[in-house]
């Protein structure tokens, strides 16, 4: 049995060991938002990583968005020294998952093992592939444990809110510096044959339209904001989503829909604000004076930024044109840029040689169509040679009865594994 082999039978041997690994991190509901049990999540890790003789730091990302001493964003960094210098693997994956919902058939906390499945909300995005890294890193370890360089698995908070608590934070402290890490794959679900390059643009805002209160029953002496607000949206079904249906790219995103611009209109609120569920009474009869709507518009590689925020205001330009009275305010939120490293990087070579190594083809190269934490590794990290690669099925990932396939798990573990000895083992 050539070496090659024989790192796969030793990821695949530890089999067991990464199911429990898995229902172990689901388990521990690290919601976001608020942000739970980030220091729950980060010690067990901590105790898993020593073990293996890794090298932690938990650290509070203290006076970052989201940070409170109700609910502090830990992370954790465990890094592990080869016998010499050489370049050092970093595999990041965030320890946060989103709200639960509705429609679940089996307990969201529960790591439930079924048909060759582990569920839980988290099991796909993304500690399933949190998991993989680690089994893959100790496996490789174990098989080649004279390797040059270093390792690196952190576990990061708040990717699912922007990041800002977890790896911006990190990277601004300089831990995804080009001196101290120079590959870095995140184990995102996007499938186990495929290698993510990067993703698209986000331009966040918030649009509020303005009015008079006045009297529900006489709405004529005041100025309805929520109307105003429908002829926006009007606007934007008439002349904006079909223009943006029209832009489409070269990047080769996943699914084919995302491969053109879209828009997204997250919420809309206009009036007094909603009560407590407990509140058994009626609304006050008023017209309301505000009404206020949050926007996501993802863009392409190939449109400017300044033009993406210039489409919107020409929206609301046109609506004041034609709508008397009409005024209102628009507020970023947040903005990302595109990003894709090139297929030629040494993470992206080397990921490849593995994904043909364990499944006998070629991997398929992607785009996300979201953000994830690859924008601060590059944007403030300065690190371009980063990729998403892990386990699961992308479209499973925020929905009820999530799940993650436990022969992914060890295929892209193995990959992974490979992977290492590719970068540091020659």
């Amino acid at each position: 049995m050539d070496q090659t082999e024989k790192l796969k039978a030793e990821v695949a041997a530890r089999r067991d060991d990464l199911v429990a690994l898995t229902q172990d991190l689901i388990r521990i509901p690290t919601l976001n938002p608020p942000g739970e049990n980030y220091r729950e999540i980060c010690d067990y890790l901590d105790r898993r990583l020593l073990r293996a003789g890794f090298h932690t730091e938990l650290i509070r990302a203290k006076g970052a968005i989201g940070d409170s001493d109700r609910h502090p964003r830990w992370n954790i960094v465990a890094r592990r020294e080869g016998v010499g210098a050489g370049d050092c693997v970093h595999f990041n994956s965030h320890i946060d998952v989103v709200e639960v919902g509705h429609g679940w058939t089996t307990d969201p906390f529960g790591g439930e093992v079924r048909d060759g499945r582990i569920y839980g909300r988290g099991s796909c995005d993304m500690k399933g592939g949190l998991a993989a890294s680690i089994v893959a890193a100790e496996a490789f370890i174990a098989l080649c444990p004279d390797y040059v360089g270093a390792i690196e698995i952190s576990g990061t908070a708040d990717e699912e809110s922007g990041g800002f608590g977890g790896v911006a934070y990190l990277a601004e402290k300089g831990y995804f510096s080009p001196d101290r890490v120079q590959h870095v794959i995140i184990p995102e679900p996007l499938n186990k044959d495929r290698i993510c390059l990067g993703h698209r643009g986000v331009w966040w805002a918030e649009i509020e339209t303005k009015g008079e209160i006045a009297h529900g029953s006489m709405p004529f002496l005041g100025d309805c904001a929520v109307r105003h607000m429908g002829a926006v949206v009007a606007e934007m079904e008439e002349s904006l989503f079909p223009a943006l249906s029209e832009k489409r790219t070269e990047m080769p995103v996943v699914p084919d829909g995302a491969k053109q611009s879209t828009l997204n209109i997250n919420s809309i609120h206009g009036g007094e604000a909603e009560q407590e569920a407990d509140y058994t009474g009626l609304p006050s009869p008023c017209v309301p004076d505000r009404c206020r709507m949050v926007i996501d518009r993802r863009f392409l590689i190939e449109e400017d930024i300044d033009e993406v925020e210039a489409e919107i205001r020409a929206v609301l330009e046109r609506v004041r044109a034609g709508r008397e009275s009409f005024d209102y305010d628009i507020r970023e939120l947040h903005r990302v840029l595109p990003t894709m490293t090139e297929r030629d990087a040494p993470v992206v070579v080397s990921v490849a040689k593995a994904v043909s190594q364990t499944f006998g083809r070629e991997p398929d190269y992607v785009v996300s169509p979201g953000t994830y934490d690859q924008k601060h590794i590059d944007r403030i990290g300065r690190l371009k040679n980063c990729i998403a690669y892990g386990p699961g099925i992308l479209d499973l990932a925020h929905k009820p009865d999530e799940y993650i396939g436990i022969e992914d798990m060890v295929q892209s573990a193995q990959v992974m594994a490979l992977s290492l000895r590719d970068l540091l083992a020659g």
